[in-house]
Formats: C-alpha cells, sequence, structure tokens
C-alpha cells in the first residue's frame, strides 16, 4: 500500500496502492463482527463523497474482522424501529446509498471472505465484481425473510439480475446460505480466490475492466416477459409451506419484485406488502424474538472464561437410526468418529445413509465426500472408547443396559473424557448410579432427523460436573446445533412437553377422526410437522415405550397398541398411521378441520411447558419457548408457546 488516505473515519479504514485502487476495509469499532450501522453507513457515504472528488482507478471492499465479511444491518438499531417514519428511514438509508455504490464510474468490487449476510450481501451485489475467498465459512445469504422482513437495500433488485429470477426468489424467500462453489455456479460470484492470492484476484478483478457476462437469454425472459410465471410458481411454492396471514413476508419479496422492481419504499399504503403492513405485523416482532433466542442458544456452546479440551475424536455407541446418524453428523462436522455396534452387519446401514446423504451433499466434491467417508470408522470392538475425547451413547431404552455399557466405558476410556448419554426418556441420575465418578455422565440428547432439528438438549443430573456440561454444550456449538442446558427430568424438556401433545392427538384418533386431520390442524396452526406424523417419524414403538413415563398413562392409545402389534412401526418401517413412500407420508385429502381442534392439541402442550419452568426443568419461559421452536417445530411465528399464551386474549 502507497498510504492511507486522509478521513476521518472510525469504523473503515482507506488505503490507496500504487496503482490507484483504493482499498476501504470495514472494520466496525468495539465490535467482534462487522454490521450495518447508522454510522457505519454515514461513514461509507462520506468515503463515496470524497471519491466524487478524486475517484480512484478502482474500489476494493473487504472486511478487517476475522470472523467474517458483514453480518448485515444492525439488529439493535431495527428492533428499536417502532413506526412506519423510523422504517422508511432504515430502508432510504442503505437503497439510497447502495444505489449510489452500484452507480459510481470507477469499477468496484467486493472481497468476501467469511459470512456474507443480508445487507452484507447487498453491500456486495451493489459492487461490480464480487471476490470469494476459498474457505467452507465463506457463505452469502439474505436471511431477512427469516425475521420478518425483506432485503430492502437493494437485494430484490440485483440478485435476481446476476443469478436469474428462479434462484434469486428461491435464496430470498429460504433464507438459505450460500457456499463459494454454488455462488460461483450461480453467478453470484465472479471469482473464487485462494486466502493467500486474495488481495491479487481483487485488484485484478478491478484492473480488468472486463463486463460481467450478461445472464443467459432464458433468464432475461424469467426476469422481463416471463415474470408474472415465475412469480405465481414462487407463490405457490410459498402458499405450501406457509400461509399469508402467519408469515406476510415471503409474499412481500415476490409481490415487491414482480410489481415494484425490487424497490420496497415504491410499494404504496395499504398494499399487503407495505412497509407498514410488515412493520405493524405481530410476526415481524415475533420472529426477532426467535433470532434473539437463537442467539441466546448459540452462547451457552461457546466456552465461558475456560479453555476447554480440544475434541478431535467422537465415539459413539450404538448404529441405530439415532446413532447412526450422531456419527455421521459429528463426521461431517470434521471429528473422526468410530462407531460400535455388535457386528458390521449392524453398522453397515448407518454408514450406507451417510453415504447416500452425503453424495448429494458432496456432488460438485468427490474429495470432500471422500474425506468425510473416511472419517467415520466402524469399530465393532469398541476399541475406539480408548482413545475419544467425547463418547456418546446411543442403545435402545433400557436402564439395565445403558448402565452395563457405562460401566464398561468408564472402565476403558481416558480420565479426562467427555462421556454422555442420548437418552430420551431416563434421568441422568438413574443412568449415573452405575458409575464409580457420576458426575462424568451428562446428557447430550438429539432430535429425530439428526441432520435437520437444530437443538440438542444439553442435560445435567444431580451429579454432573459443571465444567463436563459446559464441555458438552461447546461441543453442541462445535457441532453447528443449538445447546439448551436444561436438567434431568423424564422427558427433560422437548419429550416431557412433546408426550401428551402426542397423547392428545392419538386420542382424537381414537375418537374416530382421521391422522391427516389432526395433523392439517396442527399445521395450519404453523407446527413444522403434525403430531401423527411425528409419531411415525420418532417410531411408534418408542412412542410405546417412552409414553408411560412421559404422560402418566397406564394404557396406550388402542390405535397406537393396534399399529405396534401390527409392526407397523412409522417411517422405518414404511407403515404406520401413515404408508410412506420415498421418505414421505401418503396423505389423504382433508376437507374441513373441527372447530376447536387446534386449541385442544395444544392446550396439553402449553400446561406441561409451563410446568418445566415452574419445575426448573429450564431456567426461564423464554428458553422453554426456545426449546420448543428449534426442538419440536412449533411455529415460530408466535414466538413460542408461553410467549404465545401470555399475548392471546383468553
Amino acid at each position: 500500500m502507497s498510504g492511507e488516505i486522509t478521513l476521518e473515519l472510525e469504523h473503515w479504514r482507506l488505503e490507496r496502492d500504487a496503482e490507484g485502487i483504493a482499498w476501504l476495509t470495514v472494520d466496525r469499532a468495539g465490535e467482534s463482527v462487522n454490521t450495518l450501522s447508522g454510522e457505519v453507513m454515514r461513514e461509507l457515504a462520506g468515503v463515496l463523497d470524497t471519491f466524487d472528488t478524486v475517484p480512484p482507478r478502482g474500489l476494493v471492499i473487504l472486511s478487517g474482522k476475522a470472523s467474517g465479511f458483514v453480518a448485515g444491518a444492525d439488529i439493535a438499531e431495527f428492533g428499536r424501529v417502532s413506526d412506519l417514519a423510523g422504517a422508511r428511514a432504515l430502508i432510504e438509508r442503505g437503497w439510497n446509498l447502495f444505489n449510489r455504490l452500484a452507480a459510481v464510474t470507477y469499477p468496484t468490487c467486493a472481497l468476501v471472505r467469511g459470512f456474507c449476510v443480508g445487507g452484507g450481501t447487498e453491500l456486495a451485489l451493489a459492487c461490480d465484481r464480487i471476490v470469494a475467498v476459498d474457505e467452507p465459512g465463506t457463505r452469502f445469504s439474505l436471511p431477512e425473510v427469516m425475521l420478518g422482513i425483506v432485503p430492502g437495500w437493494g437485494g430484490m433488485l440485483r440478485l435476481p439480475a446476476r443469478v436469474g429470477a428462479p434462484a434469486a426468489l428461491d435464496m430470498m424467500l429460504t433464507g438459505r446460505a450460500l457456499d463459494v462453489r454454488r455462488a460461483k455456479s450461480l453467478g453470484l460470484v465472479d471469482d473464487i480466490a485462494p486466502a493467500r492470492l486474495m488481495r491479487e484476484h481483487a485488484a485484478a478483478a478491478v484492473l480488468s475492466g472486463a463486463p460481467r457476462k450478461p445472464l443467459p437469454l432464458l433468464q432475461r425472459l424469467l426476469s422481463g416477459p416471463l415474470r408474472s410465471v415465475v412469480a405465481k410458481k414462487a407463490m405457490a411454492g410459498v402458499a405450501k409451506r406457509a400461509s399469508r396471514h402467519h408469515y406476510p413476508a415471503p409474499y412481500a419479496i415476490i409481490d415487491i419484485w414482480r410489481d415494484f422492481g425490487g424497490n420496497a419504499l415504491a410499494v404504496p399504503e395499504g398494499h399487503p406488502s407495505s412497509m407498514s403492513a410488515l412493520v405493524a405485523h405481530p410476526t415481524t416482532a415475533n420472529l426477532q424474538r426467535v433470532y434473539h433466542l437463537r442467539e441466546r442458544l448459540r452462547g451457552f456452546g461457546k466456552p465461558q472464561d475456560v479453555e476447554l479440551p480440544v475434541v478431535r475424536h467422537v465415539h459413539v455407541v450404538g448404529a441405530g437410526v439415532m446413532g447412526g446418524d450422531i456419527a455421521a453428523w459429528c463426521a461431517l462436522r470434521g471429528f473422526r468418529v468410530t462407531l460400535q455396534d455388535s457386528s458390521a452387519e449392524r453398522i453397515a446401514p448407518a454408514l450406507q445413509r451417510a453415504a447416500k446423504a452425503w453424495g448429494r451433499k458432496f456432488r460438485r466434491d468427490r474429495r470432500g465426500l471422500r474425506a468425510a467417508l473416511d472419517r467415520l470408522v466402524p469399530d465393532v470392538t469398541g476399541a475406539g472408547v480408548a482413545g475419544a475425547d467425547v463418547i456418546i451413547e446411543a442403545i435402545y431404552e433400557d436402564l439395565d443396559a445403558k448402565q452395563a455399557l457405562f460401566r464398561d466405558i468408564e472402565r476403558r476410556a481416558q480420565p479426562d473424557a467427555l462421556i454422555a448419554t442420548n437418552t430420551s426418556s431416563l434421568r441422568i441420575e438413574d443412568i449415573a448410579a452405575c458409575l464409580r465418578m457420576p458426575s462424568r455422565l451428562v446428557g447430550i440428547h438429539f432430535f429425530n432427523p439428526v441432520a435437520q432439528m437444530p437443538l440438542i438438549e444439553v442435560v445435567s443430573g444431580a451429579a454432573s460436573d459443571p465444567l463436563a456440561v459446559q464441555r458438552a454444550a461447546a461441543f453442541v456449538g462445535a457441532l453447528d446445533k443449538l445447546p439448551l442446558p436444561v436438567a434431568s427430568s423424564p422427558g427433560f424438556l422437548v419429550n416431557a412437553v412433546l408426550g401428551p401433545y402426542m397423547l392428545e392427538a392419538m386420542k382424537c384418533v381414537d375418537e374416530g377422526m382421521a391422522p391427516e386431520v389432526v395433523d392439517r390442524a396442527a399445521q395450519d396452526f404453523g407446527m413444522a410437522m403434525g403430531p401423527m406424523e411425528l409419531i411415525d417419524t420418532v417410531g411408534l414403538d418408542i412412542a410405546l415405550a417412552a409414553g408411560a413415563r412421559l404422560t402418566g398413562s397406564a394404557q396406550a392409545p388402542a390405535c397406537l397398541q393396534r399399529h405396534v402389534d401390527a409392526g407397523r412401526l412409522g417411517r422405518k418401517t414404511g407403515h404406520g398411521f401413515y404408508e410412506w413412500t420415498d421418505g414421505r407420508p401418503q396423505r389423504g385429502a382433508v376437507s374441513s378441520v373441527p372447530d376447536g381442534l387446534t386449541d385442544r392439541l395444544l392446550a396439553p402442550l402449553v400446561a406441561v411447558t409451563r410446568r418445566c419452568v415452574e419445575q426448573q426443568v429450564v431456567a426461564d419461559a423464554d428458553l422453554a419457548d426456545a426449546g420448543l421452536i428449534f426442538g419440536a417445530g412449533f411455529a415460530p411465528w408466535t414466538g413460542g408457546p408461553l410467549h404465545h399464551e401470555r399475548l392471546t386474549p383468553h
């Protein structure tokens, strides 16, 4: 660099090199991540003012944070917006500034390393070129829809122009992140650079002078004359997942792209996709509440002022559906995993499931697939126990069998190994009673399907060492999951609540209602999955075995007992309350849902959630709400069952 440009900046650094390129580094003062606060944006506008007078040969925008590029707008500032005027001012700030950046006469490039989220992606899109660093953590997303809002700083305008309308709408409507290679294949990223040469690639991008390759003709048609066709298809896809009544934001994104050129400011008042409609909608505040709940859970996965042992090797005992999928997820996250069961034949299906799932994930990266498969090692003898840093038991729910296993594990494990059980319904104290040092045992309770469910309960027994619990939470964080601290109690939080909920659903079936009707009542409310489909997914045999402990009911519902006696155990056998084909339940048509059915299903769920808070199974009502949203798929638009109950008139 030839030297810094004199300008009063707190959150940016500006330098010009010998080639005349200006390097503008965003490094928000006093924060570990970059967010686009009002002051950060004002300083960027000041830099552009300077360049209006003395333009650089080219401009590269990059991050000074090791954590990533830009994490989007300042959520705290957005949370303080309480009226239309505030919302409009916030949207105008980014829309006008990024339009100004996109219109400058000198070439511009965003050099992205690490996460690039929301307003960060919109900042990158306002540049002529995007160079992405070839690292696993470099990912692009526009997740505003998950906060009940829209990408109002140019994302709805510029992303379709770069990648085509179908891909852009999919990205904006799901909030899904794109890794470097997917972003490059779609055209979002112009160049992928190794970290050691990232500056050279960015400099070449701004000095090349070559125009970007235009979209193919078909994509231009889909964004032009055929945009109504694309919008109609997108609307149909959204309608299958969420109602406009509960989730207006995805519908607004389609409306604004189709009818207003991606400009949220152009939507007239009174339109259902107007800013005033979104700001006033209760879902918007509740989804922001869900965001903060997620961040609170993530905080439990970060080591708290103590250096924890490094985890490299995970040993999982039990290669059934849960154990096998736990092992596969750990291997996918980069750990070396040994998977133990009584024979190679019992382990083989778990390896086959992993290979099939990873084949889709790594379809463009055969080397990555091979590395992941190499990290997942079958272990019939259990030799991996001796060298493992974390040992997870995932066998069937039988206290005697678990105690026998843990006696052997304690004898052979390293003295500092973390020992955990994946039990879903037994008390940690009862399992740990067999150990010489019961303080070593904690619960790490995964949910099915492991790859899809974000929550893991971290369970403390009465004797569990707090440091072991903290290590377990940090391990869950390293798995890219959300740790929820819970106390040892039958079913902990999520299963304790789901047990009565599923029992009530099966009572409805015993009374003559079709499973489809019961599920529709729950899904219309916004549950991720209906209770009958959930029972099929968990397994009817597991539901039967755990039911008495979790519900206090001495007699199983007749419909459940009948199916189990007939060997109809749900998804895993292809037959349960539903017939299953290619992993999907085959449903009959539902013409109507009885009045009051939704309230009937939710009443026991809410009551048990409240009781779990009173009994300190979880520390407070917010964590209970978080556990049910992320662990049971409770409707996010509500902000959680207890929050919803507090705000709902009775």
